[in-house]
């Protein structure tokens, strides 16, 4: 299910030439942990199965694609090179590294399997809302939302097999954090997340519409690692979903609306705003109502280690960051809840945004996402630019601190959901 690998698959098969798959691994990214490295690499092992019942070679090459790519191409005779699509400013300098020290006779061709819409046909510049862009999106989907032709078994061997992979020596090429440990919920690999993807069908969906916003309620489709991480196409949730619209037409809707169009949007933000990581990349009334409001008296301040440690005066913000540590996933709407107090305990909506995204990075398995920068949808990382800066949002009631930045209280979730059964839940064991 991935439109990169069965473009290079077709433009082998026209050759009639062997397929290569490469997997660069770089040795740290972001605020990636052993957590998310080990739920990757479980999961390119099914890949590396799968790739050899195909008569395709696999390869795990240790390093930055710019120092092993150019090498394997010219050892192999590789006639083309094909990569899959990331918005973000780090895999798009890799892309460029590679584009620069391939041989000028060797095409590189780039293809966005991560979205629906690919994100430069979705709109040629940045949105200013779901508003503007949802109906770019919906117009183009009957050309993309389409079944996936299959991976045949490869007719063409490569004329030297793939090295075995040693698996445990990927592991300690590795330089990252050991001690945020790997969570129990999720299993890595395809055939888990199908089985999430099966299980939210057949279970969780038609409460999906009326109870996706209550941390209590399990309405969640919970697939944003295997999203996150292209062990399960986001095309594949949606053709499965969409074929049970008549018995749950609002909740189809609803996912439909999550998946494809808010991540796209934030897809599309991270593409066309450079700093889609900081206040800079706010939208100008934002950053005005921001630093008007900069000096304003903080109700409280909190370092960085008694936001990650879980122990604010707030027992719902306590909870719901100890979800997150404990479970690599935070509720959907407790993120947005979980952002904006950030930005009310800290000295700077630049600090706010900082820790933020250091904490999501850190914890969150879907983690370093674009989804992450931006929206806030059931199945999305925390989106501290919407929470902290307003970004798709519209300025409201003028308040201290936020300024016209929408504001989120504790009241407030009292009056959707059970505050106290979620506290419960995740209260600290010391």
């Amino acid at each position: 299910d991935n439109w990169a690998f069965l473009y290079a698959q077709r433009l082998a098969l026209k050759q009639e030439l062997p397929l290569h798959v490469c997997f660069c691994l770089v040795p740290k990214f972001l605020e990636a942990t052993i957590r998310h490295y080990r739920f990757m690499l479980r999961g390119l092992q099914e890949v590396a199965e799968e790739c050899a019942e195909l008569n395709i070679s696999f390869h795990l090459l240790l390093g930055y694609a710019k120092d092993m790519l150019p090498t394997f191409v010219a050892e192999h005779g590789v006639g083309g090179l094909v990569t899959d699509f990331s918005p973000l400013r780090l895999p798009r300098q890799w892309v460029e590294d590679v584009r620069e020290r391939l041989p000028e006779d060797v095409p590189f061709a780039q293809v966005d399997a991560h979205n629906i819409v690919p994100c430069w046909v979705a709109s040629p510049k940045q949105e200013y809302s779901a508003r503007t862009i949802r109906g770019k999106i919906h117009a183009q989907l009957p050309e993309f939302l389409t079944e996936f032709p299959p991976v045949v078994r490869h007719p063409h061997p490569p004329s030297c097999p793939a090295e075995p992979i040693a698996w445990e020596a990927c592991y300690s090429s590795l330089q990252v954090d050991h001690t945020v440990k790997e969570v129990e919920w999720a299993t890595p690999g395809t055939a888990a997340g199908m089985a999430v993807l099966k299980s939210f069908i057949a279970e969780r969906l038609k409460s999906f519409s009326t109870h996706r916003n209550d941390p209590n309620k399990a309405a969640l489709s919970n697939l944003s690692p295997w999203l996150h991480f292209g062990q399960v196409s986001t095309q594949r949730a949606i053709l499965e979903v969409r074929k049970h619209r008549r018995n749950y037409k609002d909740s189809v809707d609803a996912f439909v609306e999550e998946a494809v169009v808010r991540r796209e949007l934030a897809e599309n933000f991270c593409y066309y705003n450079e700093n889609y990581d900081s206040v800079q990349g706010a939208y100008d009334w934002a950053q005005t109502t921001l630093k008007l409001h900069a000096k304003d008296k903080r109700p409280y301040l909190y370092s960085l280690q008694e936001l990650e440690q879980g122990t604010t005066h707030d027992p719902l913000w306590n909870a719901a960051q100890l979800q997150m540590v404990q479970e690599g996933k935070m509720h959907g709407f407790l993120r947005m809840y979980w952002a904006k107090k950030i930005l009310e305990w800290t000295h700077s909506p630049e600090e706010a945004l900082q820790f933020a995204i250091y904490l999501n990075d850190r914890y969150e398995l879907d983690g370093r996402d674009p989804n992450g920068y931006l929206t806030l949808v059931s199945l999305c990382p925390a989106g501290c630019l919407w929470s902290i800066c307003g970004i798709h949002d519209q300025g409201w009631a003028e308040r201290p601190v936020f300024g016209k930045i929408r504001y989120m209280n504790y009241a407030g979730c009292k009056r959707k959901f059970d505050v106290e059964q979620f506290e419960r839940r995740y209260a600290p064991t010391h």
